[in-house]
């Protein structure tokens, strides 16, 4: 039998072998820390998910920070939810924040090196692309996305009509929806849940230290990976965020969308980097998702702020490569 590293070096080798895409990419946006906050805007909006957040609206970066709902030191960036105010099951939601890149991006790489995601019943985080004011016609690429802790994570694209992925795809997710149209089945999109990663979510991702998630997106194809921080698979030039990056060697992803059956060119516009935290609302608040999720209660019940004293990010990182 052949030495466990001479193993995991053979399939990381044969795993790269079977990448479906990829090339070459120059760093473009380095953001860490405190670069958070003139990387991006605090979106001061109503939740259009319908989350129960403050009075509908999410708060802007004067009140984030005032209430130490971002806090940034040199190598990190905590985005969180209020976990200290008692609140009333039909009184106004929860602090919380969504920020939306000032940069809009086409053709791209974007490396999320996160050690800590919300996580607890009723909540729903989501690490996004899309841009705001021309959706669904500019499209949408959910990079991290899920609620109330059930694992693992899935990825999505939501489109205008006539685009949809096949159902056999070469990747190591499995295939949920097949009509990225956000026009019918309740806005569910085309996607894949990485069921062969249950650390790819919530309280697992956490406890594993969290890891990186990657986006390539091209006119030809639209790539997701992720890979914990303990991987032996992680790339060297993800891990070390180096300034070049070469997706050709990030072998097979967890979520392939190629153009077969979607003309991506026409489909997807410039886009900006969208993170939120918001709670209960469309998906995690449906009754039928939440209470399969095991979670107590109902989910607008939930008002211990207790329960959210884990609902936060933590990103050592997000990079930009064009």
């Amino acid at each position: 039998m052949r030495p466990s590293f001479v193993r995991d070096t053979l399939t990381l080798v044969s795993l790269a072998q079977l990448a479906v895409a990829g090339g070459l990419y120059t760093l473009s946006d380095s953001i860490v820390g405190e670069d958070f906050y003139d990387a991006f805007n605090f979106e001061d909006i109503s939740d259009p998910t319908h989350g129960r957040v403050h009075v509908s609206n999410y708060v802007d970066s004067a009140t984030a920070q005032l209430l130490g709902l971002t806090v940034a030191t040199a190598n990190s960036f905590i985005m969180r939810a209020d976990d200290t105010t008692v609140l009333s099951p039909t009184g106004p939601g929860r602090n919380s924040v969504r920020i939306r890149s000032n940069n809009e991006y086409t053709t791209h790489v974007a490396v999320f090196d996160i050690n800590h995601m919300p996580e607890g019943c009723g909540t729903w985080p989501a690490i996004w692309e899309t841009l705001e004011a021309d959706w669904p016609d500019s499209g949408e690429t959910d990079i991290v996305e899920g609620v109330n802790n059930v694992s693992p994570n899935q990825v999505h694209l939501h489109t205008s009509p006539n685009c949809s992925i096949p159902s056999n795809i070469r990747q190591l997710g499995t295939v949920l929806t097949t009509d990225c149209d956000a026009s019918v089945n309740y806005n569910s999109g085309c996607g894949s849940a990485l069921s062969y990663a249950p650390n790819s979510f919530g309280p697992a991702f956490n406890a594993a230290g969290g890891g990186w998630y990657a986006l390539e997106r091209t006119d030809d194809y639209i790539s997701v990976w992720f890979w914990s921080r303990d991987s032996w698979f992680t790339p060297v030039d993800v891990r070390l965020g180096s300034p070049v990056v070469d997706t050709s060697f990030w072998g097979t992803p967890a979520a392939y969308f190629p153009n077969t059956d979607c003309d991506l060119a026409s489909h997807f516009g410039p886009n900006n980097i969208i993170i939120n935290l918001t709670f209960c609302g469309d998906w995690a608040g449906s009754p039928a998702v939440y209470n399969a999720s095991g979670c107590p209660s109902t989910c607008v019940g939930e008002y211990n702020p207790q329960a959210f004293k884990d609902a936060y990010f933590q990103f050592a990182s997000i990079r930009v490569y064009q």
